[in-house]
């Protein structure tokens, strides 16, 4: 699957723009603050109807304005679709091929888009809430199902903690109960996907990082138990057990809310005993296998979107992503304040162009 042509109305600081990205390589190069990284998040707008930053609506339109619009060219399963997003205020409208889809599983699979930004690199010493928000983020992009399930969790999640808040005993076991049920199903998907992205992450960890140290992910559930099935009397016992405790500090203190991931080298936490580079490159090899993964889930790569690459992988280690994504036919699109390291590798089948306050310049392929 790839992105034809993007055109984007009083989207943040981007007025107007009308780009065709290449079919292999598009570079986006300039000084910080452009708008380079909107443009990215643009794309993964299409994909997902939601940004890859956290921002409310009103943020991604532009200042002075009440509306903007992000429009996509999408080829995908052999088949052309035409994805409009319309934001206003506080409410985003989706179409495609001008009928207006209700559901966010409608969207789900014509853009499947993998990000890589600074931020990623940083969830390996953030805390367990940023790896949260990546698992299900990542999931999602594969697993439409799962979304239902997600929001089914953390909506009687609030009900129970309503609950607790006013110190209310009654109804108290029925939402404990559901909350057992739902948390269960939620757990499910997390650890079947944990799984599968660690038996991919070795083998991309050295492909990109040339080095052979093992490295693994590994799911760490709040409340754990050996058996899939055992997952929901697990949750029940312990919530049941919690349940002087959450009435005390009203909040439900234990179940997938509190899920983790941890991230390994040599058996040992990335975080204390892996270098900058490693964990840099961990995060990358990660992104490596949502790709594959998604290929598997689609039949087709998805589109890979790099955001500031340059600040976080040294000469060699991006020398082997470009050399990798441009094997497997991947349509990547990148963001820099240098273009430098980028220019061997600029081709018939690439693009540049240099973003200056919005404005998107075309400046070639990078060719002589």
């Amino acid at each position: 699957m790839f992105v034809k042509q993007v055109w984007l109305e009083q989207y943040r600081n981007i007025q107007t723009a009308s780009i065709k990205p290449a079919r292999h390589l598009t570079v986006l190069y300039g000084f910080n603050g452009q708008g380079k990284t909107n443009f990215l998040e643009s794309v993964y707008l299409l994909g997902n109807a939601r940004p890859f930053r956290s921002a409310k609506v009103p943020d991604l339109i532009c200042h002075g304005t009440r509306t903007a619009a992000v429009r996509g060219l999408i080829f995908s399963a052999g088949v052309e679709s035409d994805i409009l997003l319309r934001l206003e205020q506080h409410t985003r409208r989706v179409t495609v091929d001008g009928k207006a889809v209700q559901r966010a599983a409608d969207l789900h699979g014509r853009l499947a888009v993998v990000i890589f930004s600074p931020d990623d690199t940083a969830m390996v010493k953030l805390g367990p809430e940023t790896r949260r928000r990546y698992l299900d983020r990542s999931l999602y992009a594969s697993d439409a199902g799962f979304l239902q399930e997600y929001h089914s969790y953390y909506r009687i999640l609030k009900q129970r903690n309503a609950l607790l808040k006013t110190n209310q005993t009654e109804g108290l076991d029925l939402w404990t109960e559901q909350l057992a049920t739902a948390g269960s199903r939620l757990m499910g998907h997390r650890q079947r996907y944990a799984d599968r992205l660690n038996h991919l992450l070795q083998q991309k960890y050295q492909q990109i990082a040339g080095e052979q140290e093992k490295v693994s992910l590994v799911y760490q559930p709040d409340v754990p138990c050996e058996t899939e099935d055992a997952r929901a009397e697990a949750l029940r016992t312990v919530l049941n057990n919690q349940r002087e405790h959450d009435l005390r500090y009203k909040t439900t203190g234990r179940g997938p809310h509190r899920d983790d991931l941890a991230f390994l080298i040599g058996g040992r936490p990335l975080k204390g005993f892996g270098s900058q580079g490693q964990q840099r490159s961990f995060v990358l090899a990660l992104k490596m296998a949502e790709l594959d993964h998604l290929q598997e889930t689609f039949g087709e790569m998805p589109v890979l979107l790099l955001d500031d690459i340059a600040s976080e992988l040294d000469r060699e280690r991006m020398t082997n992503l470009l050399s990798y994504v441009r094997q497997r036919e991947v349509q990547v699109l990148i963001t820099t304040t240098d273009v430098t390291p980028f220019l061997p590798a600029l081709q018939q089948d690439s693009k540049l162009f240099r973003v200056d306050e919005g404005r998107l310049t075309y400046e070639g392929n990078g060719t002589p």
